[in-house]
């Protein structure tokens, strides 16, 4: 026998225990009820994505974040974006803004890729959180927020801003030390690569006196929730994103594996700082948590781990034992809105088939065309999906001609997820602003070659 037809024989058998523990998803309202039974009491739920341009990934998580909020009360969203731009769309679902509707909320979102929040699903959930809040108490609202680290000289002129409204003594001395960064004319980058290599002065004490001065200032604010905490707590962490952005962009042109920690262990820190800051009434808050399963995903479990990365999901687990449930999302093929380069325009790209023997494969030929699978309480089905399989990762950049080197890792199903979310075929998220090569129709199975 073949190692390959003997391979085929146990995905065979495989697929037979798999399919008695698929959950099918029918457009029911009920098909997330024993979701939410898993996600039970945790004060967060961590709701991944497989790519960051496809619609179902963002509609799905939309639809199981609105039963959060009204049934089981969940206060915040926390998305991977950055806390200023976030911020601002927190502000107008509160009701706090001048921005006349949920797109020009948005319209902060200028930096690539911008797609990832100004799209269509989540324009109109913004709408439904503005409308949600609406009459309640500020405490009883649902805000939204960012976790992401890019905003290096955003933060800066915001933690400036605030300073110039309530202590212009203090915003002075700010100034003095964000003119360390002078010499990078507002590019992050520049910046890092002068400073990682001894071309220019790092900005590395300059920003963590500030920090330090922020903190007191928080320190001795009342505890007493209200507008005036909120602003100074928005200020401080612009302050905490600037230490971390300089580090991150020191870092990162000496290796991956150190920039991507940093990354996500500034994600892990902003939602310690949100769960302190909105539990500070007394009531600790409950989070949903949007991402990519590359972050959200437990990294032990994937090839991540054995190169020495760690993840937001992760470390959640390793802080919040017990309270916290990953759910990921898989797909097989479709459609995908991403660009071939980075800072290049979005495109309307074809998603291909999940190369075999990969999670995606499997699924595709478990049956149903959209499931999802209990991966935490349901002993059996985790023994089946412990077996370590390729898993694909298609980010803001989606390169099909070198798709196994670009787009997939091994990873333990069973242990990277508590749950899993599975939609065979799936289309592409729908930006506000599709460019000249974002296009609506589908280009033929054949295209270009004709073949």
């Amino acid at each position: 026998m073949t190692p390959q037809h003997a391979h085929s024989q146990t995905d065979a058998g495989l697929l037979q225990s798999l399919q008695k523990h698929l959950q099918p998803l029918t457009g029911n309202p009920h098909d997330y009820d024993g979701l939410l039974e898993l996600i039970g009491p945790a004060r967060f739920a961590l709701l991944g994505e497989a790519s960051h341009g496809t619609r179902e990934f963002y509609q799905e998580r939309v639809n199981i974040t609105k039963r959060l909020i009204t049934e089981k009360g969940f206060t915040a969203v926390a998305v991977e974006a950055d806390w200023p731009d976030a911020w601002r769309v927190n502000r107008y679902v509160r009701g706090l803004s001048d921005d006349r509707n949920a797109a020009d909320a948005l319209s902060g979102f200028e930096r690539f890729p911008a797609w990832m929040w100004r799209n269509t699903v989540v324009r109109d959930f913004v709408e439904w959180l503005r409308e949600h809040n609406s009459g309640r108490a500020p405490a009883q609202q649902v805000g939204f927020y960012g976790m992401d680290l890019y905003s290096l000289f955003t933060s800066i002129q915001e933690v400036l801003a605030y300073l110039d409204r309530t202590d212009p003594a203090a915003a002075e001395r700010a100034r003095e030390r964000y003119a360390c960064f002078d010499h990078a004319a507002e590019d992050s980058q520049a910046y890092g690569y002068a400073a990682s290599f001894g071309l220019a002065p790092s900005c590395e004490d300059e920003v963590v006196q500030q920090l330090r001065s922020m903190n007191l200032r928080f320190g001795h604010m009342p505890s007493t929730p209200g507008l005036e905490r909120d602003e100074m707590f928005y200020a401080q962490q612009n302050a905490r994103l600037v230490r971390n952005a300089e580090e991150y962009y020191r870092t990162m042109f000496h290796g991956r594996v150190s920039s991507w920690n940093l990354r996500d262990s500034h994600m892990e820190e902003t939602l310690q700082a949100l769960d302190r800051h909105l539990g500070a009434g007394g009531t600790p808050p409950r989070m949903a948590v949007w991402a990519h399963n590359s972050h959200l995903g437990d990294a032990a479990a994937t090839e991540m781990g054995d190169r020495g990365e760690w993840n937001l999901g992760q470390l959640m687990r390793d802080r919040h034992d017990g309270d916290v449930v990953l759910v990921g999302f898989s797909t097989h093929h479709g459609w995908v809105t991403a660009a071939s380069n980075w800072d290049e325009p979005p495109q309307h790209k074809r998603v291909r088939a999940g190369l075999p023997g990969s999670w995606e494969d499997l699924l595709h030929h478990a049956g149903d065309s959209r499931f999802w699978l209990d991966l935490r309480d349901n002993t059996e089905l985790g023994v089946l999906a412990e077996t370590q399989r390729l898993q694909r990762a298609i980010g803001v950049i989606y390169r099909p001609d070198t798709e196994r080197q670009s787009h997939y890792f091994h990873t333990h199903l069973s242990a990277q997820f508590d749950a899993l979310i599975h939609i065979d075929e799936t289309h592409a998220l729908e930006p506000l602003d599709k460019g000249p090569v974002w296009h609506t129709g589908e280009a033929p199975e054949t295209f270009p070659s004709g073949m």
